[in-house]
């Protein structure tokens, strides 16, 4: 016999099927709520309909396709205005709409994806890598083969040496 769902017979179904559609977390629906998260995830998956949940993700594309749309105006503005100022001799003017051009481009790359400005970390050039590599090899030097194993384990895929 299927289990019998605790969400759907709270007094507050209605908002946490709202919040569920609107694509909030789980932990935190039933954190608000005071429900377990596996009710939850049960009743989400068992009892919100996949046309609703499908519809919020449309709507998030829908959002996401007008705010580039709006970046796409915003380009074509700047290169009007280039153009405007370039054809009166306004070279101050035309290389300011140039860099507000770049701009645009690098929101434009950041909105589908191409450009990541998150920072990079090189685990390699820590100290602290540095010296559990140095302890990891000396723990394994009277073990030559495991060793040898750990460093070729240990080599970038690219071939670089450490």
């Amino acid at each position: 016999m299927p289990r019998h769902c605790t969400i759907c017979d709270r007094d507050n179904r209605h908002v946490i099927d709202q919040a569920l559609v609107q694509g909030e977390a789980f932990r935190n629906v039933s954190e608000r709520c005071s429900v377990s998260t596996a009710a939850i995830f049960r009743h989400y998956h068992a009892h919100i309909p996949q046309h609703l949940r499908q519809a919020h993700a449309a709507q998030e594309v829908s959002q996401a396709n007008n705010l580039l749309a709006k970046v796409v105006a915003l380009e074509a503005d700047a290169k009007r205005l280039q153009g405007l100022a370039e054809d009166t001799g306004d070279l101050k003017t035309a290389l300011q709409a140039i860099r507000e051009l770049v701009r645009i481009i690098e929101l434009q790359a950041r909105l589908i994806g191409e450009l990541d400005d998150s920072p990079t970390v090189n685990v390699l050039v820590l100290p602290e890598w540095q010296a559990l590599r140095g302890a990891l090899f000396q723990a394994l030097a009277p073990y030559p083969d495991a060793r040898a194993a750990v460093a070729t384990a240990l080599l970038p895929s690219n071939g670089d040496a450490h």
